[in-house]
């Protein structure tokens, strides 16, 4: 039987790879709560996530996207309101 020292020797990854060094802040199933109530996840690029605190600011926008792609349309929320 092989001990587990001996295991993780034979993986193919480069000597520089510490796998403990670069795996030590990861959260194992981090989003499997959102995954399970089919939350789509985005990754957004980084100067899009600094012009975005947190989601309510992106949802915010989206929907904002979404009004005036309507109005453009001329469909419905197209009117303006005075």
């Amino acid at each position: 039987m092989k001990t587990k020292y001996a295991v993780e020797m034979d993986d193919e990854l480069r000597p520089e790879y510490d796998m403990h060094e670069l795996l030590k802040d990861g959260v194992r199933g981090k989003y499997v709560a959102r995954y399970r109530a089919g939350t789509n996840l985005v990754l957004l690029e980084p100067d899009i996530a600094k012009a975005f605190p947190d989601e309510a600011a992106v949802n915010e926008a989206l929907r904002l996207v979404m009004r005036l792609t309507e109005i453009q349309r001329g469909g419905k929320g197209s009117m303006v309101k005075a």
